[in-house]
């Protein structure tokens, strides 16, 4: 008879893997099938070795300046090698009467440049006396990397070619050399990754990123990806985009289709035949995958319809959200603090010249707090407690601090810059304001929910212990006014070998926003969206 290979646990077997021919391939056999040593490398060896066979092209033989100007002890291999170098011009000087010119090329790579001598016999020097050989263009030089004589640079390229790739014309292009706003760059947002500011802040953003999966991968979790459009509301709050194709082709409100009677709008016609939305996260379906696979986490965008013009909001965010099954809020805190001051470590050891930049230019004092922050275990207060001691601060704040309150970022800062002076942990909050899938504690006022508050941001990660008791989540839906039937899906975790289980969420640009010192969440994101703004 048929059998279907996965409909019971533990029958994962997959019967088509050479069911025919009475041998199932092996990891061995798909190495013996590759005739070459390959086979045999690690990942990292195998990649070097299809650099290395890669066909010569320009791409594969230029050096970024990171390879070149990484270190000190980089620079100092380099010296007397001919290299080949493209990227964008930051200026070009003509110097000694017109014998010879400078140029501060960069690629974006790393943060600092790399400065060009080409003499005027040289190749590409009648090239540089254009007017669109300027600030922008697009070069490329091949020459020796040779000791400095200079004191702002280690080495610099004594050049034998320069080829103008891309002229710029200085007379329309937006960005002079010269210090710009960051809200003047948000409305060029196309070119403002070449200012130091936003490269910077994409450096460590990627960084951060990088730090993200690797904390994950090298911890037992697994990368599930959730889904972008959904029909269900996480946080219960509606402030949601909806998604329709009900407009299409439609030109007045007259004929959009509507339920009989009641003029209501009619969604069974819709695309998904039901009002479906951008999430605002990806944790009730990464639930899912952490009830079968124990560890797992999202990293994605995700969107909200709050009507904000702030500098800590956007309609388009990343999240990044860990759930862990056979865990409790203890657990939960344990891997929130492990995580943070993972990637902020990682941040310190690799992103040396854009935290100095940041550190020089946007805030002072900026590495000192990381430091704090990667190097100290993090105070634990209960929501309580928190409440007592901005009590007896004494402290005029624009909300009364009372139990009950959903703490602003007026009160997280005091706690974390004033009273504490380091990350703080607060736990046990009030289940007025809280979500509905947070577990219930025994006083039937608080929920097993945590925050990570740290110094300039304030809430940073916020998570809890999940309800797992399926007629507590109920009790909470109905509470909240939530129809049950929207979330029956969700409810199976608990009817289906339901476990204790714990998460959170991590708003990537506010971690961004952390690393860097920048003040605007605008200004670490590559396209903000936000109210009135969406181009590019």
């Amino acid at each position: 008879s048929d059998s279907d290979t996965d409909s019971e646990s533990g029958s994962d077997s997959d019967s088509g893997s050479g069911s025919g021919s009475g041998s199932n391939l092996t990891t061995n056999d798909i190495s013996s099938n590759n005739t070459t040593s390959s086979s045999h490398l690690s990942a990292k060896q195998f990649l070097n070795e299809l650099r290395a066979n890669l066909t010569p092209c320009f791409y594969t033989h230029r050096n970024s300046l990171k390879e070149l100007l990484g270190s000190a002890e980089v620079a100092a291999t380099v010296i007397g090698k001919e290299v080949t170098v493209a990227g964008w011009a930051r200026t070009i000087r003509m110097q000694g009467g017109g014998r010879f010119a400078f140029i501060e090329l960069t690629d974006g790579s790393t943060y600092s440049g790399l400065q060009i001598v080409l003499d005027q016999d040289k190749a590409g020097f009648e090239s540089l006396k254009s007017s669109f050989a300027s600030t922008g263009a697009a070069i490329s030089a091949r020459g020796i990397i040779i000791k400095s004589p200079g004191s702002k640079q280690l080495i610099e390229m004594q050049a034998n070619e320069v080829v103008l790739i891309g002229g710029c014309d200085p007379t329309i292009y937006p960005l002079a050399k010269k210090k710009h706003g960051t809200e003047y760059l948000r409305t060029i947002a196309h070119l403002r990754p070449r200012t130091h500011i936003i490269a910077a802040a994409t450096r460590v953003r990627n960084a951060l990123a990088y730090a993200t999966h690797k904390f994950f991968q090298e911890n037992g979790f697994l990368y599930v990806h959730t889904p972008i459009i959904t029909a269900s509301d996480c946080e219960g709050a509606g402030e949601m985009f909806s998604v329709t194709a009900l407009l299409h082709g439609i030109k007045k409100p007259s004929e959009i289709p509507t339920v009989p009677n009641t003029g209501e709008i009619d969604f069974s016609k819709d695309f998904f035949a039901k009002p479906s939305f951008l999430t605002v996260s990806g944790q009730l379906d990464v639930e899912t995958y952490c009830s079968a696979l124990s560890k797992v986490y999202t990293f994605g965008p995700t969107f909200r319809a709050e009507n904000s013009h702030t500098g800590r909001h956007l309609a388009e965010f990343w999240m990044i959200e860990p759930e862990i099954a056979y865990a409790d809020l203890q657990d939960n805190m344990t891997h929130a603090e492990a995580y943070l001051r993972f990637v902020v470590h990682y941040a310190l050891e690799n992103c040396v010249d854009d935290l100095k930049f940041f550190n020089e230019f946007v805030e002072k004092g900026l590495i000192d707090r990381l430091k704090l922050v990667a190097n100290s275990p993090f105070v634990k207060i209960t929501y309580t407690q928190a409440i007592e001691d901005l009590q007896k601060s004494g402290q005029k704040f624009d909300e009364e601090p009372v139990w009950g309150i959903d703490m602003g970022t007026e009160h997280e800062r005091f706690l974390t810059e004033q009273i504490y002076k380091m990350p703080v942990i607060v736990i046990n909050y009030p289940k007025s304001f809280k979500a509905f899938y947070m577990r219930l504690n025994e006083d039937d006022r608080t929920v097993s929910a945590m925050d990570i508050l740290v110094p300039k941001i304030g809430e940073i990660i916020g998570g809890s212990q999940r309800e797992e008791r399926l007629h507590v989540i109920e009790r909470r839906l109905d509470e909240l006014k939530l129809p049950k039937e929207s979330y029956s899906w969700y409810l199976d975790l608990r009817r289906f070998g339901s476990v204790p289980h714990a998460g959170f969420g991590l708003g990537f640009e506010r971690l961004v926003m952390f690393v860097t010192g920048i003040d605007n969440i605008r200004d670490v994101i590559p396209f903000p969206r936000y109210p009135g703004h969406a181009e590019f």
